[in-house]
């Protein structure tokens, strides 16, 4: 039986006894089926992952007691990831993978060709702590909050930032990403790719390299954890 692991903010040192939120309590209590003097593992990115033991679990309530660390923070990965609102399944999915490939920041934008108009931040964050906590990665990505296409440009801080452009006459990702290392980002447009004007407007920025992802046309979201993987295995923590 796997040890269930919790992420929380709240500090962790050896000896505390701690609150555990009200969802996770009753998570390991009704579908996990864990009780009293039960292992589990809690971490966040600042004090790195702690062994501890439910001392207490009643409905929504849950007080773990702190062992020991089992590992220590450490620096992670600055992979980014730019893309269009797509719908509510497929932008959940994105995220939940995403956070798996070690992502820090998903920044949805809205195009003139996106499928949504809005994304529950709220919900595609308690999605990504779920993968985490699953992955054994330390940290949470930072879900911001959706932007125009525009805006969302404007404000980037000048990491190198790599435009995926079907029909494009585009160098492949793993050639455009020799000698690159991270901080790197990745833009992925919507299901009905950017429009001209858009294209134009993203190429104007020096950050920004248009890039293929292949011969075939992807899906939105296939197209972005296919990036990502390429991302993190020749420019990331893969290698």
């Amino acid at each position: 039986m796997s040890t269930p692991r919790l992420y929380l903010e709240t500090h962790l040192a050896a000896g505390l006894e701690i609150e555990a939120e009200p969802g996770q309590a009753h998570h390991l209590g009704a579908v996990l089926r864990r009780g009293v003097g039960d292992a589990l593992a809690v971490f966040n990115a600042r004090d790195g992952e702690w062994a501890g033991r439910i001392t207490a679990l009643r409905k929504d309530r849950c007080r773990i007691a702190l062992e020991a660390q089992s590992r220590a923070p450490a620096p992670e990965p600055d992979l980014r990831l730019m893309v269009a609102a797509l719908k509510r399944d497929a932008m959940e999915w994105l995220v939940e993978k995403a956070t798996e490939l070690g992502v820090a920041a998903i920044h949805p934008v809205l195009t003139r060709r996106s499928v949504a108009d809005r994304v529950n931040q709220a919900r595609l964050a308690a999605i990504a702590r779920g993968a985490a906590e699953q992955c054994e990665r330390l940290s949470l990505p930072v879900i911001h909050a959706a932007m125009p296409l525009h805006a969302a440009l404007a404000a980037w801080d000048g990491v190198p930032l790599f435009m995926a452009a079907e029909r494009a006459d585009a160098p492949a990702l793993p050639h455009a990403l020799s000698g690159q290392r991270l901080p790197l980002g990745l833009l992925i447009g919507p299901e009905g790719g950017f429009d001209r004007a858009e294209l134009d407007a993203a190429r104007s920025y020096p950050f920004v390299t248009s890039i293929g992802l292949g011969p075939r046309i992807l899906r939105a979201e296939t197209a972005a954890v296919a990036g990502l993987s390429v991302l993190a295995a020749l420019a990331g923590d893969w290698s």
